[in-house]
């Protein structure tokens, strides 16, 4: 089992790259239409984030209770 310090260190490098997707995303919706065949793949991208960031606190609030 992951330790706590384990799980919150992971949650600053997850919400780094959930931070970093969601500025690529804003970037690009500035400059359309150029590059909107690449808004799908970073919304994707947006997306994946932000739900591996939601599961790993989900992880961290799971090991909080169980302690």
């Amino acid at each position: 089992m992951r330790s706590s310090d384990d799980i919150k260190a992971d949650l600053k490098k997850l919400s780094a790259k959930a931070m970093q997707a969601k500025m690529d995303l804003h970037d690009l919706s500035e400059d359309l239409p150029l590059g909107v065949e690449r808004v799908i793949a970073v919304a994707e991208r947006v997306r994946d984030a932000y739900a591996a960031l939601e599961a790993r606190r989900a992880e961290l609030k799971a090991l909080e209770a169980a302690s």
